[in-house]
Parts: structure tokens; sequence; C-alpha cells
């Protein structure tokens, strides 16, 4: 793609960065055919070619975002499956950041908008607030269909029938390796997920201490910035990794790490990309070891070494979250351990496409994500499965809304194939 940005503008590192990626894409539109807004919408705008257009006019110009722009920008679900999909590897997942810093920055978005916003970035990030509007939430979603904004409503839905207790194993401390430690592994036990499920962080604290890993909980760490940095909020994002940087870097220059695990893709596509966020910074260097040191923990259950267990009798079909499959790139590993644990793993079909959870998209844009959840849903129960299971707490959440079939975390059952108890999900 042909771009003309004067030298003033390409001065910005942001710019140029931007430049480079606009001019590898070809317009070929193979992005198109795993676009998930695309299939609902089938708006050009709505697939990443046309929202590449878009950016490009809006920074070529530069000139504040409008409406039409920021409409188009916003239905993105940021899956990344377009980039899986690319021939010419154009890097979309920094563009659309740019974009909507961009947007953050130079539109001023309707009274209401901006209120939900404030609310989502002041609430989910942080465990004890969210568990109080979840208690809210219950309390109101009777009410749900008196509200007029479908927003609220789905917002009110989306309160679990059940808000588990807190668990103490979420607090900074040290649990011993189970025999000889072989790793040293710190936990990143997330923001939303405490609020809504803990057995998560307690099954991956279980079978890496039976594995042989003395596993920390950093003090000082919180949210990895992934909620505010893709709502263009690019302060709130720098200033939440970087205290994860200096919570983990902390272990390192301490008693030392291997890893560090991630038990919600989301969060793991945020926190490998942070060498990216903090290039130029001073903390450049450490941030790239962070990254560096982050794996999910399928990914990092695979480097350990599962048991070969018996098999299990049970049909279990594997959904792939978008941060997992496309944002990190991680595919069979999640699968080969299910089979490994002794689980029969079936796949849904056009397994690339969202759920519709993708971080606060669901609550943003209720309608798309709606319908994205639908086709989901339909398409795992027609695998016959008995379970369910996902590697992000916001497809668990997504998917579980929408069928009777249980929904649990991957880690979970392997948690429970290696000698741990059976998920609470399962009865």
């Amino acid at each position: 793609m042909q771009t003309n940005f004067t030298p003033e503008q390409l001065a910005d590192p942001g710019i140029a960065t931007a430049n480079g990626i606009l001019r590898t894409c070809v317009h070929c539109g193979f992005c198109t055919a795993t676009c998930p807004s695309y299939q609902v919408l089938g708006d050009e705008l709505d697939s990443p070619r046309g929202r590449i257009y878009l950016i490009k006019d809006m920074l070529e110009a530069g000139r504040a975002a409008d409406a039409r722009t920021v409409t188009h920008l916003d239905r993105c679900l940021s899956c990344l499956a377009c980039m899986t999909t690319c021939p010419s590897g154009v890097d979309y997942m920094h563009l659309i950041d740019h974009a909507r810093a961009h947007v953050e920055k130079t539109y001023r978005r309707p009274l209401t908008d901006r209120l939900l916003r404030h609310v989502l970035v002041r609430v989910l990030p942080y465990p004890g607030r969210f568990r109080l509007a979840l208690l809210g939430a219950r309390i109101a979603r009777p009410f749900r269909n008196l509200l007029p904004d479908a927003r609220l409503r789905a917002m009110l839905a989306m309160a679990p029938k059940r808000i588990p207790a807190v668990s103490r194993n979420d607090d900074p401390q040290v649990f011993a390796a189970a025999g000889p430690r072989r790793f040293r592994v710190a936990l990143m036990t997330g923001c939303a997920q405490k609020a809504l499920n803990t057995d998560i962080n307690d099954a991956t604290i279980r079978i890496l201490q039976r594995l042989g890993c003395e596993v920390v909980v950093p003090r000082g760490m919180g949210c990895c910035g992934a909620l505010t940095h893709h709502m263009g909020k690019e302060d709130l994002a720098q200033a939440a990794a970087a205290g994860n940087i200096r919570a983990f870097m902390a272990e390192v220059h301490g008693a030392g790490l291997d890893a560090i695990a991630i038990n919600a893709s989301g969060c793991g596509t945020t926190v490998k990309d942070y060498g990216h966020m903090f290039r130029g910074d001073p903390m450049a260097g450490d941030a790239a070891r962070v990254a560096g040191l982050a794996k999910d923990i399928t990914e990092l259950l695979e480097v350990i070494g599962l048991p070969q267990g018996a098999p299990k009798g049970l049909r279990v079909a594997y959904h792939a979250a978008c941060s997992l499959q496309h944002g990190q790139q991680i595919r069979t590993a999640p699968k080969n351990l299910l089979k490994r644990a002794g689980f029969e793993v079936v796949e849904p079909a056009d397994s690339h496409l969202c759920c519709g959870s993708a971080g606060t998209y669901n609550l943003l844009q209720p309608a798309i994500s709606a319908e994205l959840g639908r086709r989901k849903v339909a398409r795992l129960e027609a695998r016959a499965p008995e379970v369910i299971a996902a590697g992000n707490i916001g497809c668990m959440m997504q998917i579980g809304a929408g069928t009777a079939v249980p929904v649990v975390h991957t880690v979970e059952l392997l948690d429970w194939a290696t000698g741990g108890p059976k998920p609470r999900a399962l009865g």
C-alpha cells in the first residue's frame, strides 16, 4: 500500500511504525474471510482491509478521528484472526492499537459512552471493585429489561449466578514444589478472573507444584493492562504494565524465575507484548525480559512435561481462544495436553472465529457479540461434548452463558487428570 506521510509526520515514532505496517498491506482481502465482524455485518469497512483504509486516511491527513471512523474501529474485536490469515504479515495488532490511542486523544465520545468506558476502566481491573459490581448486577438483573441501553443490559446479564469467595491463594506468597524443585515459576493471578472464577488459579498452583515447580505470587502485581490498552488509554495501560514489570523483576533479581505462568490468554498476549509497549523507554530492557519469560500455562506445561494419563471416557470440545491461537500462535499445546491426560478431544467447525467476548467487547458491542456467541455455541454443541474447555476466562463466560454444557478452563481438567479435585463445574 502506498502511503504519503510527510517527513515531519514520520518523525513521530508511532506514525513511523504505522507507516511501515500500512506499506505491507497489498489489498488482497484474505483477511475478510476470517474477520468475525465482517462475517456478521458484511460491510467492507468492518473488515481489517476496510479499517486499514480508514486508519491510513485518518493518520495521513493528521486529523482528529470522526464518528464514522470510530464506529468501524470500535467494531473490531482485536481477535487477530486477520494476522493469522494475512500472507503479507501485516502487523494489524499494533496498527489498530495506535489508531485507538489516536481516537482516545482526538475524539470526544457521546456522554453515555464516556461514562460507560470510565466505569469499565475503574472497575474491571480491580478485583475488589469488580466483586462489588457483580453483586450489584445480580441484585439489579431482574430489572435489566427496563434499561434503555443494551450495553447496560449486557453488563447485568454478565453477572454469574455464583460469585466465588476470595481465594487466599491469590495473595502474595510462595508455594513449595512437591518433591525436588525443578523450576521456579511466577503466577500472574489476573484481575477480573480472580473475581469471576478462583478455581483456575487454584488448579494452576496445584498442578505446577505437583510437577516440581515452586510457585510464587509476586507482591505488587495487578492488571496486565490489556483492558485499558484496547480502549486506547495508553497512560493507564503503561502504568499497569510498569507495575507488573517491577513486580516480576523483583523476583528475577531475588530468588530468580524460570517462567511467568499466565492462565488467561488475553493477559498473556499483552504481557508478551510488553517489549513493544516499552520500546524506547528506560524500562525497555526489563519489559523485554518479562515478555520473554511469559508463558501460557499450556505452553509451560508442555515444556515441563505431563504424565501420560489413562483414558477418562470424557468427550471434551476444545475452544481455541483468539488471544491464544492468533495472539500467541499457540494451537496444538492445549489439545495435545488434554489428549495426553486421557481425554477425547474434539474441535468445532470454524474454530478460528471469535466467540464474541474479546475483553470488554461483549459489553460495548452486545449485539455483534451475542451473534458471534450464538454461532460459537452452536458449533461447539454440534460436536456433542460432555464438557467444553477454554483457556481464557472471557471465552468461558461468553460460551457458558449460552449453553448447558459445563465450561471449564483447560488447566482444571489437566489438574484433575493428574491428581487434583474434579472441576466444580462438573458437579
